[in-house]
Parts: C-alpha cells; sequence; structure tokens
C-alpha cells in the first residue's frame, strides 16, 4: 500500500465569522469544524497528518491535541504557500498527500478516500474532487477541455463571465503524489486578483508539463462546503445534524420529530430509546436503552441509565442510574449523582448530591451537597440549607429516613436511618437512627385577634 500524508489548511482567521473565535473553531453539532476533519481522516491510514495553523494558533493546537503535528504559518500569503510549510515533513518523501480545509466538517472519510483511491488507479500526477452546486459564487470553477479532461482551475475573482456560468467546483480537496507537488510548489506565482498563491496553480503546472491531472466528481456537494460566515455555520450545523439523527436511527433509536431534536455529534444512544421533540443532547452524553427523554429536555454530558425517563428537565455533567424518573421541570446540577429507580420530580433542584437507590424527592425540594441513603422520601419543600455565606457544607441521610413537608435541614448536619423529621422542622442538630425529630415552636391560637389587625377588604 502507497504511503499516504495528510495536510489540513487551517491558518486563516475567518473574518467573514466576525467573531473572537478563529474560524476553525466554530462548533458544528458540539464539536469544532476542525476536529470534524481530523476525526474522519483518523479513520484512513496516513502516515503523517498535519495542520497548517497561523491565526489563534495555541488555540487551534490544543484543538488537535496529539492527533496531528501543527506546523505554523507565520504569514497567510494563499492556499499554496500554505501547503509549502510542510516541506520540511514531506519534500521529497514518495508517496500520495492529501489536502484538506479546516473549515469543511462535513466531508466524509468514504469520500477523501475515494479520491485518493481514484489518483493512485489512474496513475495521476495529481486529483481535484470536484461538485456541482446550486450556486457556485465565490468558489474556483473547473475548466474542462473539448474532450472533457480537466483543463485548469480559474478562481472565482479571477473568472469570467463565461467562466462564471460553470456549475462544476472546485471543492478545495486534493490528491496529490506528494513529490511532484513540492516539485511544483517552488514555481507557483502570485500574478492573481488577489495577489496570493494559490494552490490550483499546481494543476495548471503538472498540466503544462504534460503530467496527468484528473478531476473526481462527488455527487454530494453539501459534503465539501466550506463555512465561510454565520450563515453557512447555520446551514453546516442543519447538515450535520440530519445526518446524526439519521445514524441513531438506523441504530434503533427512535426520534418522534427529528427536525426538531437536537444532537451532538459525540453522543451515543441505545436502542429502543425515544427522543421527543424539543429534546437537546450535547456534550459527550450516553443514554442507555429503553429511555424516554423529552419533550424539551435539554442533557450535556450525562450518562444515563437504561429504561429512565427525564420529561422536560436540564441535566448537566451527572450520572443517571437504571428506571429513574426526572421531571417535569426538574434540574439536575453538575456532579450529582441520581441511582436506580430514584424518582426527581417536578420543580426539584439536584445540585452536586448523591441520591440513593429508590429515594423520591417528588416536588418542589432544593438537594444541594447531600447525600441521600436509599429509599430516602424528600417532602415537599424541603430544603438542604449548604451555604452560610461563606463555606459549603453537606447534609447526609441515611437509608429509609422520612423527611416531612417543608423541613430546612440546616448543614453540616446527619439524619440517621429510618429517621423521621417531622414537617415544617428546621433541623440544625443530628437525628439518631429511628428517631423522631421536631423543630418548630407551639402554635397558639388568640380567639378573635385577627379583628384587630385590620387586614381584611371591603369590610
Amino acid at each position: 500500500m502507497s504511503t499516504r500524508y495528510a495536510i489540513i489548511l487551517a491558518a486563516g482567521q475567518g473574518t467573514r465569522m466576525k467573531s473572537k473565535l478563529y474560524k476553525v473553531l466554530h462548533p458544528v453539532c458540539g464539536k469544532p469544524m476542525l476536529r470534524h476533519v481530523l476525526d474522519q481522516i483518523g479513520k484512513i491510514d496516513f502516515t503523517k497528518k498535519m495542520v497548517i495553523v497561523g491565526h489563534g494558533s495555541e488555540s487551534v493546537k490544543a484543538c488537535v491535541e496529539t492527533d496531528a503535528v501543527c506546523i505554523f504559518q507565520k504569514e497567510q500569503l494563499g492556499t499554496a504557500h500554505a501547503v509549502l510549510q510542510a516541506r520540511g515533513e514531506l519534500a521529497g518523501l514518495a508517496g500520495t498527500t492529501v489536502v484538506l480545509c479546516g473549515d469543511t466538517p462535513l466531508v466524509r472519510a468514504e469520500t477523501i478516500k475515494k479520491l485518493i483511491d481514484f489518483q493512485e488507479k489512474e496513475h495521476a500526477a495529481a486529483a481535484v474532487l470536484t461538485a456541482h452546486a446550486g450556486d457556485p459564487a465565490g468558489y474556483g470553477r473547473i475548466v474542462r477541455d473539448a474532450s472533457g479532461n480537466l483543463s485548469r482551475i480559474v478562481e472565482d475573482k479571477d473568472a469570467s463571465e463565461v467562466e462564471k456560468a460553470i456549475d462544476e467546483i472546485n471543492t478545495g480537496i486534493y490528491s496529490f503524489d506528494n513529490q511532484l507537488l513540492f516539485q511544483f510548489l517552488e514555481q507557483v506565482g502570485n500574478a492573481n486578483a488577489q495577489g496570493e498563491y494559490y494552490l490550483p496553480d499546481v494543476l495548471a503546472l503538472l498540466i503544462q508539463a504534460d503530467e496527468k491531472v484528473v478531476a473526481c466528481t462527488t455527487q454530494h456537494f453539501e459534503e465539501t462546503a466550506g463555512v465561510n460566515d454565520r450563515a453557512q455555520l447555520a446551514a453546516a450545523e442543519k447538515t450535520m445534524r440530519q445526518r446524526i439523527n439519521h445514524e441513531h436511527m438506523m441504530r434503533g433509536v427512535t426520534l418522534t420529530d427529528p427536525d426538531h431534536t437536537y444532537i451532538d455529534a459525540d453522543c451515543l444512544i441505545g436502542q429502543d430509546t425515544v427522543i421527543q421533540p424539543g429534546t437537546i443532547i450535547s456534550g459527550k452524553t450516553e443514554i442507555g436503552a429503553g429511555c424516554l427523554i423529552g419533550p424539551n429536555a435539554r442533557l450535556s454530558n450525562c450518562q444515563i441509565g437504561n429504561e429512565s425517563i427525564v420529561e422536560q428537565s436540564v441535566i448537566e455533567d451527572s450520572e443517571i442510574g437504571h428506571a429513574v424518573q426526572i421531571g417535569p421541570f426538574a434540574h439536575i446540577r453538575p456532579e450529582s449523582i441520581i441511582h436506580d429507580q430514584a424518582k426527581i420530580g417536578n420543580f426539584v433542584e439536584v445540585k452536586k448530591s448523591e441520591i440513593g437507590a429508590g429515594s423520591k424527592a417528588s416536588h418542589l425540594t432544593y438537594l444541594g451537597d447531600a447525600v441521600l441513603g436509599c429509599d430516602v422520601n424528600m417532602g415537599c419543600g424541603t430544603i438542604t440549607v449548604n451555604y452560610d455565606g461563606k463555606n459549603k457544607y453537606q447534609t447526609h441521610i441515611g437509608d429509609g429516613a422520612f423527611i416531612g413537608c417543608n423541613a430546612n435541614l440546616v448543614a453540616p448536619v446527619s439524619i440517621g436511618k429510618g429517621a423521621f423529621v417531622a414537617a415544617g422542622s428546621t433541623i440544625t442538630e443530628s437525628v439518631n437512627d429511628d428517631a423522631l425529630a421536631i423543630a418548630r415552636s407551639r402554635q397558639t391560637n388568640k380567639e378573635k385577634y385577627a379583628q384587630k389587625l385590620n387586614y381584611r377588604v371591603n369590610q
């Protein structure tokens, strides 16, 4: 098998994005555009992978991690100049080099491999991936000769009116004989409207030298579309979302309304789980089998076990067990663990707490910095008072404890196994196992006194 190399161009700032974030780092379905490209080329056996960085180089390097060698381009003088930065790594080596752009998040490994295989099968010096665009404005046009062979590529700003009418465009993805690539890169000039060194000019030079250059056409234009502004970013997001949703449905997940379901690229969902409309699943969320999620749920970086229900609720950076019921209108904040068969009901907020198996907080409860055992019942309106204005403290509640409605558990405090806290109590001291705790003042009724308050309207 031939030796293969990959170069990703990611040095541009992307001024049309009008953003402080560098273009290739803008996310599509929860993942930076550049990361999508890296993940796809990671499916192909490349000997070397290089990313050409420039603007925001440190941030871009952090995105690349150890998946490729980052090469710094001090001045951005065009695509040919960018590729030339890799000569220290590649010049003189035999093999095939693929050049891609870091702002094409929809490109797939299958398409890249098809281009490489086509070039190598044709024994060509280079192959360019082309597509037919409904609106080719902004793209380089593919000019063919009378026999239909590639003649040249003309950039949009340099094209004549006749050439601008051509709808076959250069996607900016190429496969080269590596030695010829670096031999002819040195000959590229910048006599054009932009004063830049264009990589497509290498193809023209190869053709002039009677080297074979071929065009490989893909039927999937949207896959090769570059992202240069926010409108194109939204279009890429929509296409990627449709692709992701389709893949989940093919794996046995039910999406009752795919057009209104939003799932990030790195999420995993088990078979027979049903995702209802308005649901947003982001980050590295993992959902088990047989769950019911939504409608209008938002899950971020969480793990959810099998046969759990999450209805109209928010879960962030937390772990949810099997057969758990959450919602409607619950909020599970980061670093929470909800064990099997627990119930977190409507208008319950859980923050950095562990809820034991079978325990229930059915409604209108705040559990912050709490550790609950198994089969604990938290009454309506109960609050773990975890903050004294400076520090956070924990509340511990033992197995089988019953906490009555409208109780305040002032941390740090422990409630023993099987203990009972009477409704309306404010608990400031620990409660032993099986004890009854009552902490409320005695009721006093003053007969006829309400008449003296004179608060009634229209007496």
